[in-house]
C-alpha cells in the first residue's frame, strides 16, 4: 500500500507538471482537464496493482474497465474538442483575463490541485475494488449503470458537437444566438454532466456489502456539488448567457438544469 501511494504521488506530480508544460506551449489551459481524466485512469491502475497480489476478483476488473473506458472517452473528447481545435475553455479564458500576469503561476497551482481532487475520487473506486463480498446482481447492475452513463454522455457530447458544427457553417447571422435544445439537451441543460454524475453510482453499487460502502458515496455526492454549484453549471451558464443572452435565458426558464426532465412551457415559467 505504501508503495502504491508513493507511485501515485510521483506519477501524479509528473502528469500534472507535464500537462502544464504542454498547456503553456499550446496556450490552452484546458489541458488541465486531462490531469483529471487521465489521473483517474492512472490512479485506478495503481490501486489495481495493490490487489493483483491477492486473488483478482471479477469486480476488480469491472471497476478497472469502467474507469479505463470513462477516462479514454473523456480524454479523447477533450483532446479532440480543445487541443486539436485549439479552443480554450471559456471558464479558463475568464480566469486568464481576471488574473492577468499572475495567470501562469496560478494555473500551475490549479494543475497541482487536481491531484488531491483525483485522490478524493479514487476513494470510492478503492472501496469498490476491495469489497470482500461475492460478485452478485448488484455488480451486474453497476455495469449496466456505467454503460448507460458512458453511452448517454457520448450521445450528449455528439449532439452538442453536431449543433456547434451546424451553427459555425450557417450563413444566416440570426443563427448565432441559438441554443442547442434538441435530443438530450431538450430535457436537461447539461445532460453530459448528469451522465457524468450517474457513472459514479456504479462504484457505489460495486461497493455494496463492504463495511466501507458509505465512503463510496463521496463520488456521486462531491461530483454533484462540483458540477451543480462550483466548476460545472455556474461558469458554463455565465458564459452561455454572456454569448447568447435572451435565447439562453428562455432555455433556462424551460429546461431542467441537471436532471433529465420534461421541459416546461414558457407560460408556466415565472422567470
Amino acid at each position: 500500500m505504501n508503495d502504491s501511494i508513493w507511485l501515485w504521488l510521483v506519477s501524479g506530480f509528473a502528469l500534472a507538471t507535464s500537462a502544464y508544460v504542454v498547456s503553456r506551449r499550446l496556450r490552452i489551459y484546458a489541458v488541465m482537464d486531462l490531469v483529471w481524466s487521465f489521473g483517474i485512469f492512472l490512479g485506478t491502475w495503481v490501486l489495481a496493482l495493490g490487489v493483483v497480489g491477492e486473488s483478482v476478483k471479477p469486480r476488480v476488473w469491472c471497476v478497472v474497465v469502467i474507469a479505463t473506458l470513462w477516462s479514454s472517452r473523456l480524454s479523447w473528447h477533450l483532446i479532440k474538442d480543445r487541443l486539436l481545435q485549439r479552443h480554450e475553455d471559456p471558464r479558463y479564458q475568464n480566469l486568464v483575463n481576471r488574473w492577468g500576469k499572475q495567470a501562469p503561476r496560478n494555473f500551475y497551482c490549479m494543475f497541482l490541485l487536481q491531484l488531491p481532487l483525483v485522490a478524493l475520487f479514487l476513494v470510492p473506486i478503492g472501496v469498490a475494488m476491495n469489497n470482500p463480498s461475492p460478485f452478485g446482481w448488484l455488480d451486474v447492475l453497476a455495469v449496466l449503470v456505467a454503460v448507460t452513463a458512458l453511452i448517454g454522455e457520448g450521445i450528449a457530447d455528439s449532439q452538442l458537437a453536431k449543433f456547434r458544427a451546424h451553427l459555425s457553417n450557417s450563413e444566416n447571422p440570426s443563427q448565432e444566438g441559438r441554443v442547442c435544445n434538441t435530443g438530450l439537451w431538450r430535457f436537461s441543460r447539461h445532460p453530459n454532466y448528469f451522465f457524468e454524475w450517474l457513472l459514479w453510482w456504479s462504484y457505489v453499487l460495486h461497493a455494496f456489502g463492504s463495511s466501507d460502502v458509505w465512503y463510496s458515496l463521496l463520488g456521486p455526492a462531491i461530483m454533484y456539488i462540483f458540477l451543480r454549484y462550483i466548476t460545472g453549471i455556474p461558469p458554463s451558464e455565465y458564459s452561455s448567457l454572456k454569448r447568447r443572452g435572451a435565447a439562453y435565458a428562455r432555455y433556462q426558464a424551460t429546461t431542467s438544469p441537471f436532471f433529465l426532465w420534461k421541459p416546461k412551457k414558457i407560460a408556466e415559467s415565472s422567470d
